[in-house]
């Protein structure tokens, strides 16, 4: 696809946020991306809209049943370009997550196409600031309006955009407090943990509130049938320094596959370090700590790209990690990393991609 898509232009343009005072998810561009489908027509009526409200019947199976799968990636500004980092892995990942949820895929390069042109579009919402970006949010779900279980033949995607500030407030990467969930799982082999659908987030949030209830800023998720071997935290996945090595949790089916944590395994072997993906059991992690050997915890994702672990706390234990500072590997691989994003660092792999002035 190379031609411009139908662009339905809004009558008057909304007052941009301070951007000192972005958070994240909280301020949304003018315009919105719209995709609709249905069994004869397929994938069809591409074009930018106004961003507002939706109408959608009482009776759409997505709020029913669940069929609802989204994605997260960001856009950068450089100079006086703007950048997306790596857009090709999260729409091949929306197609993994539809096919699991029994949806239609998508054509990956046709969406890329047109969330190009979207961002084009909004190239004055991108903000400017250290650490700052414009987070993409791709959603699609079911809008058939008929009650009874089976796949829709009705679906809308849209994609939304927010501006948002940096995770860090732009000041040093700060450790979190992490709390080994052992009563409740979030998924398992052969479920839906490897797709990002919705059902899976719904499913982690009581843990989450009780975490943070008692002081802890994230859960870690151990496997749905032992609940021995650690998986991955509500929001990133999880890595561990052992003895100089970089080690995580191993992709099974029930851990989401992230686009971070892809690229940091990547990063991190170009800068010599050793990787192991395998299982890693708590007790382990446990006793690894007490000889010594856990030297740095950090987990990975879109929104915070790299953030150190200072604290985990398992059955009656709490340990603290590098005396609760960010250990030398995990800054490493976060300059670096975010040094690719920002334009500072080389980007050898071809990560960055410029979005044209259409």
């Amino acid at each position: 696809m190379s031609n411009k898509i139908e662009f339905v232009k809004r009558e008057q343009l909304k007052e941009k946020p301070d951007p000192k005072n972005l958070g994240f998810g909280q301020h949304f561009t003018d315009y919105m991306l719209s995709y609709d489908y249905d069994k004869d027509k397929g994938w069809h009526d591409l074009k930018i809209v106004p961003y507002g409200p939706i109408e959608i019947s009482p009776a759409a199976q997505g709020i029913h049943y669940g069929q609802s799968v989204f994605e997260g990636l960001k856009a950068y500004k450089h100079g006086d370009d703007i950048v997306l980092f790596r857009p090709d892995q999260n729409f091949k990942r929306i197609n993994n997550s539809l096919e699991r949820i029994n949806m239609p895929k998508i054509d990956e390069e046709e969406l890329l196409e047109g969330l190009k042109q979207l961002v084009d579009v909004e190239r004055d919402w991108v903000p400017e600031g250290e650490g700052q970006s414009l987070y993409i949010r791709p959603v699609v779900f079911a809008t058939e309006g008929t009650l009874g279980v089976h796949a829709s033949h009705n679906y809308k995607l849209l994609i939304i955009l927010s501006p948002s500030g940096s995770y860090y407030g732009g000041g040093s990467l700060s450790p979190t407090k992490i709390y080994v969930e052992d009563e409740y799982v979030r998924a398992v082999r052969g479920g839906t943990g490897f797709a990002k659908t919705a059902g899976n987030y719904a499913a982690s949030l009581l843990a989450q509130t009780q975490a943070n209830k008692e002081g802890w800023d994230q859960v870690l998720w151990l496997d749905g049938v032992e609940r021995k071997y650690v998986e991955e935290v509500g929001s990133m996945n999880i890595f561990f320094v052992i003895n100089g090595k970089l080690v995580t949790p191993k992709l099974d089916g029930s851990i989401l596959p992230g686009i971070t944590r892809k690229s940091i395994i990547e990063l991190a072997k170009k800068l010599g370090y050793e990787v192991e993906e395998r299982h890693v059991a708590i007790d382990e992690l446990i006793e690894l700590h007490d000889k010594g050997e856990l030297e740095e915890v950090f987990g990975a994702g879109t929104a915070a790209v790299i953030s150190p672990v200072g604290k985990l706390k398992y059955e009656d234990r709490e340990i603290t990690i590098n005396n609760f500072e960010t250990g030398e590997t995990t800054q490493k691989l976060y300059d670096h990393y975010v040094g690719i994003q920002s334009g500072k660092i080389e980007d050898p792999n071809g990560w960055r991609v410029v979005v044209p002035k259409y």
